[in-house]
């Protein structure tokens, strides 16, 4: 499959050498073509492995991955053009995270909106799916580094684009056991805002290597 992956940091990178090591072709989108940090992952990536802007990767891609900072994530994707956009999904691993003010983050958004829903409202021709946006970079593409079951999930309004991005995080190693679909975009605002807990998990067990597991139960009658 073609992918565009839009943006150059650890995320984006991580997420782009994952899919070119699974046999897909990746352009690399950054604001302008070019782009050294691009430029060498490019080159060292291999020849399944390319760069451009944001329009690049999307026109290129047949699947679009925002890996851009969620502050400029709307912005990027305007760039990217809505006409390279429409129809295709667009899978959304962005958190809208706030540094101005130092550690922690706030969030830019939340409780009655979300990032995910801000990027499917503006973009309605485009086909969003909130995942991956609560474990780090390495656990999205390698989930073993942490042992034994643990759950990611997605949420999005086109059900048909829903299990195309399931079909992705199966390759990159996630049981289908351990996706859950929250249901439509508007569930983006609950897996954006476990951000400010993850944060807090990572202090207290000084690692990013984490997740979660969901397990049920019932009650006595």
């Amino acid at each position: 499959m073609h992918i565009g992956v839009l943006g150059t940091g650890p995320v984006g990178r991580t997420l782009a050498q994952a899919l070119v090591d699974r046999g897909h072709d990746v352009r690399m989108g950054s604001r302008c073509a070019g782009n050294e940090v691009a430029v060498a992952w490019a080159e060292g990536a291999g020849p399944l492995a390319s760069e451009g802007n944001f329009a690049d990767a999307a026109a290129t891609g047949e699947l679009v991955f925002n890996a851009t900072a969620g502050a400029a994530s709307l912005e990027a994707i305007e760039l990217a053009g809505n006409e390279q956009l429409a129809g295709k999904v667009l899978v959304d691993v962005a958190n809208p995270l706030d540094f101005s003010q130092g550690m922690p983050p706030t969030l830019t958004v939340c409780n009655d909106d979300s990032l995910g829903e801000r990027i499917q409202r503006a973009f309605p021709e485009v086909r969003v799916v909130k995942a991956l946006n609560t474990v780090t970079a390495a656990v999205m593409v390698q989930p073993d580094l942490i042992p034994g079951q643990h759950t990611t999930f997605i949420c999005g309004d086109d059900d048909a684009a829903k299990p195309q991005v399931s079909a992705l995080l199966r390759e990159f190693g996630w049981p289908a056991a351990s996706i859950l679909d929250l249901g439509d975009i508007t569930a983006a605002r609950g897996m954006e805002m476990y951000l400010p807990l993850w944060l807090r998990l990572y202090a207290a067990t000084g690692t990013a290597v984490l997740n979660v597991q969901l397990r049920t139960g019932e009650l006595d009658a």
